[in-house]
C-alpha cells in the first residue's frame, strides 16, 4: 500500500478494481477465442508469436505496461492539460494517413511501420474524450449558448469527417456516441428524436418509398405538436393528424379502385363511335385522372395546408407550431434527396451491404456472405455452445474476419447462448460501472470523460454484435478488447485505464 497521509486512501481503496477484472477477463476471453478462431490454419500453440494469438499476447502484455505507467506514472492531471495539444496531433495524423498509407479494403486509415501496423481513427477517440472533457468542463460552459455547442460539434465532427475520407464508415459512426455525452451535459433529448427520425425517414424512403416516408414524417411532427400543445388543442390535433394520415395511407387503394373504374369507363367510351366530340373530351379527362398519383395528392394538400398552418401559428405566437412546420419542409427535402444520397454519395460496397441489411436484394454469395455464416456460427452454438475448439464454421473458416470483426461469432459458436451472455454482461457491467464511477466524480472534467469513454465502449459493442447477428450492415469496426488488433486493444486500455487514473486521483482523498 502507498504510503501516505492518514487522510488519503491506498491502491485498494482508491483504484475501482471491479472494473479492472471485467477489463481484464475481457482481454482474456479475447485472446483464447482469437486462437480459436485460427487454430486450424496458423498457430502451433497459442503461444506461437508468428501467428495472430501469439502477437495478440505480445500486445496484451505491452497494454498491460500501458496501463501500469498511466495508472502509476502519468500525473492524472496531465491529461486535461495536454487535451489540446494531443487533439492536434492526432487530427494531423489522421490527415497525414490519408495521403501516405496504402489502400487496405478501400480504406486508407494505416500506417504501416515495418512489422506493426497504426491506425490513427483508434486514438482519435481518446483525443476527441479528452478535449471534450476540456471544453465542457470550464467555468461557465453551457450547452444551451450557441457557442459552445457550435465548438462541440466542431470538436466532434472535424475528425469525424477526416476519418469518413479515409473510408473508414466503421469508426465514423461511434462519434455519434458523444451525443450521449452532450445530453448527460443539458444537450435537448429533442436533438437525440430527431437524430432518429432522420435515420427512420431515410430507411423509411430506401424500403418503402418516399410516400410512406412523407406519411411517417407527418405522423411524428403531429405527436411532436400535439405533445406541446396546449391541454384544449391536445386531442383536436391528434385527431386532424391521425385522420389525415389513415386516409392518405388509403389513398393508393381508393386511386387504385377509381382507376379500374376509369379504365372500364374509357373503354364503354371508346365503342360509343357516334358522338366523337363526346368520347374525346371524356377521354382526356379521365386519362387525366389515371395519371394522378398519391404522391400528387399529398404534394397538392401539403402546399395548400402549409400556408395556413404557417399563418395560424404566426397570430398565435405558437413556436411549436412554427417548428413542426420547418420540420417537415427539412424533412421532406431529406426524403427527396435520399435516393440521390444512396447513389452518390455512398459507395458500391456500401450500398449493397445496406440492401442486403434491409432485405431489398439477397446475395448470399456475395456481401451477405459474411454475416450469413455468421449467424450460421451463432446459432449453430446452441445453449452451451459446441466447446472450446469444436466449432466448425470457425474451424474450417467458413467466416472472413473472424479473429477480427467477427470474433463474436467465434464466442456464439463454441460457447453458445451463456457465453455470449457472459461477454456481453461483462460489456454492459464495464460500461455501468464507469458511469456509476463518472457520477460519484467531483470534478467535471472526470465526468464528463468517464461519460465518453462509456460512450466509445458502447457504440464499439452495439455496432459490432449487431453486424455479426445481421442487424447493422457490415462496416468494419473491431469488439473492444477482443477483436485482434494492437491498435484497438492499445487504444481501448488507453481510454480506459486514463479514466481509471482520474477516478483514482479524486477517491485517494475522499
Amino acid at each position: 500500500m502507498i504510503e501516505g497521509p492518514s487522510h488519503q486512501r491506498g491502491l485498494r481503496q482508491s483504484v475501482d478494481w471491479k472494473l479492472v477484472v471485467a477489463y481484464l477477463m475481457l482481454i482474456l476471453i479475447g485472446w483464447v477465442n482469437i486462437y480459436a478462431s485460427i487454430h486450424s490454419t496458423e498457430p502451433s500453440s497459442i503461444f506461437d508469436w508468428s501467428a495472430r494469438c501469439g502477437k495478440q499476447f505480445v500486445w496484451i502484455l505491452t497494454g498491460l505496461s500501458l496501463a501500469a505507467v498511466i495508472l502509476f506514472v502519468i500525473p492524472p492531471r496531465l491529461w486535461e492539460s495536454l487535451s489540446i495539444p494531443f487533439y492536434l496531433f492526432v487530427l494531423f495524423l489522421l490527415v497525414v494517413v490519408i495521403f501516405v498509407s496504402s489502400d487496405v479494403k478501400g480504406s486508407h486509415s494505416w500506417f504501416d511501420l515495418g512489422p506493426i501496423r497504426f491506425q490513427p481513427a483508434e486514438i482519435s477517440k481518446i483525443s476527441t474524450s479528452l478535449l471534450l472533457s476540456y471544453v465542457m468542463s470550464m467555468q461557465g460552459f453551457k450547452m444551451s449558448q450557441f457557442k459552445n455547442f457550435a465548438t462541440v460539434a466542431a470538436i466532434i465532427g472535424i475528425p469525424m469527417l477526416v476519418i469518413v475520407a479515409e473510408s473508414e464508415t466503421g469508426s465514423a459512426l461511434v462519434y455519434l456516441g458523444f451525443i450521449f455525452v452532450l445530453y448527460r451535459e443539458g444537450f435537448s433529448g429533442w436533438w437525440l428524436g430527431l437524430i432518429g427520425l432522420v435515420i427512420a425517414l431515410f430507411i423509411a424512403t430506401l424500403v418503402a418509398g418516399p410516400y410512406t416516408a412523407v406519411l411517417i414524417l407527418i405522423g411524428v411532427l403531429t405527436l411532436f405538436s400535439m405533445n406541446s400543445a396546449p391541454r384544449k388543442e391536445k386531442k383536436p390535433r391528434f385527431w386532424i393528424g391521425a385522420g389525415f394520415v389513415l386516409v392518405m395511407a388509403l389513398l393508393p387503394w381508393l386511386l387504385d379502385v377509381i382507376g379500374n373504374g376509369i379504365q372500364h369507363r374509357m373503354a364503354v367510351l371508346a365503342n360509343r363511335i357516334w358522338v366523337p366530340q363526346e368520347n374525346e373530351s371524356a377521354t382526356y379527362f379521365w386519362s387525366f385522372l389515371l395519371k394522378v398519383k398519391p404522391m400528387h395528392v399529398l404534394v397538392a394538400l401539403s402546399l395548400a395546408a402549409l400556408p395556413i398552418l404557417g399563418w395560424r401559428a404566426y397570430r398565435k405566437k405558437d413556436g411549436i407550431m412554427g417548428l413542426a412546420i420547418a420540420a417537415f419542409v427539412v424533412g421532406v427535402a431529406l426524403v427527396f434527396s435520399t435516393e440521390y444520397i444512396f447513389d452518390n454519395v455512398l459507395q458500391p460496397h456500401q450500398r449493397s451491404r445496406i440492401e442486403v441489411l434491409l432485405g431489398m436484394k439477397e446475395d448470399l454469395a456475395g456481401v451477405g456472405y459474411n454475416v450469413n455464416q455468421s449467424k450460421i456460427a451463432i446459432g449453430s452454438g446452441g445453449f452451451f455452445g459446441k466447446g472450446f475448439l469444436h466449432g466448425t464454421q470457425t474451424t474450417f473458416g467458413f467466416v472472413p474476419e473472424q479473429s477480427t470483426d467477427f470474433i463474436f461469432c467465434t464466442v456464439g459458436e463454441e460457447w453458445g447462448f451463456v457465453g455470449c451472455l457472459v461477454v456481453i454482461l461483462l460489456y454492459v457491467f464495464m460500461i455501468a460501472r464507469i458511469i456509476l464511477d463518472a457520477e460519484r466524480c467531483r470534478s467535471a472534467f472526470t465526468r464528463i470523460y468517464g461519460y465518453c469513454v462509456a460512450a466509445c465502449i458502447f457504440m464499439h459493442l452495439f455496432i459490432n454484435v449487431g453486424m455479426t447477428v445481421g442487424l447493422m450492415p457490415v462496416i468494419g469496426i473491431p469488439l473492444p478488447l477482443l477483436s485482434y488488433g494492437g491498435s484497438s486493444l492499445w487504444a481501448f486500455t488507453i481510454l480506459i485505464f486514463i479514466f481509471i487514473s482520474l477516478y483514482r486521483e479524486e477517491k485517494k482523498y475522499f
